[in-house]
């Protein structure tokens, strides 16, 4: 049977705490190149907030344990240097601007019965705008958002805004149920394994982004998954 790499998806949750801006943090490229450029898609996915793929923005403070009872880990050094908590005047940045790829996590670890991603969003316009939220997710459906399958969300972690230069990154951390075993695989809970080979991570006032994992496919289990709000910190 022809093995999947897929990224194994999971319940538990994590939660990020925004570090703080240094000089000599590491630079604005760092996670460049992991996973495959987004592709706009306004239509396809509903703004976080909505009963059916996401919780109340209200989120559990970041060091509070998630939905299966773990605590938060420590937040990783790596701070986009074009990027900081603070709104200023700056307005929502818009669809266009957003640039979005999706990398595993760094803690995704086959046989654990979790799995991760992280989705890195930049901002490839020429003015500084702001992101905020949790974000809303589904499995993109083929040929049509319509046939997008809208995956219910719990928040984690408090949602602040970033402000993003130009160039600038903030991040999100996706946790799902994992799918065990080989080939098409199977879930604990008797659920039918989900396959997908994108998702479609939307912002509130900043569009829905379709994206795919360089290295694999997204697959889960019950049709959940634990995000954090963006953060101008890569989540460890």
């Amino acid at each position: 049977m022809h093995h999947r790499n897929t990224i194994r998806l999971a319940a538990s949750a994590t939660a990020v705490i925004a570090a703080a801006l240094s000089l000599t943090a590491c630079g604005s490229g760092d996670g460049d190149g992991a996973g495959k450029s987004s592709s706009p898609s306004p239509a396809a996915a509903t703004p976080s907030g909505t009963a059916s793929t996401a919780a109340s923005p209200a989120a559990t403070p970041p060091s509070t344990s998630g939905s299966s009872g773990g605590t938060s880990t420590a937040p990783s050094a790596a701070v986009s240097p074009a990027s900081h908590t603070s709104a200023g005047t700056a307005s929502a940045c818009p669809v266009s601007a957003v640039q979005a790829t999706a990398q595993q996590g760094p803690d995704n670890r086959v046989g654990t019965g979790t799995g991760t991603a992280l989705i890195q969003f930049t901002n490839v316009s020429g003015h500084a705008c702001v992101l905020q939220g949790h974000p809303s997710v589904a499995g993109a459906g083929n040929g049509s958002p319509e046939h997008n399958s809208p995956l219910k969300v719990t928040p984690t972690g408090q949602a602040s805004p970033v402000r993003l230069a130009p160039g600038g990154k903030a991040w999100v951390k996706l946790t799902f149920v994992q799918v065990e075993g080989e080939g098409d695989g199977y879930c604990v809970s008797g659920a039918k394994p989900a396959v997908y080979p994108t998702l479609v991570v939307g912002l509130s006032g900043s569009g829905a982004h379709q994206v795919a994992l360089s290295d694999g496919e997204f697959a889960e289990c019950d049709n959940t998954v634990t995000a954090t709000a963006v953060s101008a910190a890569k989540p460890a």
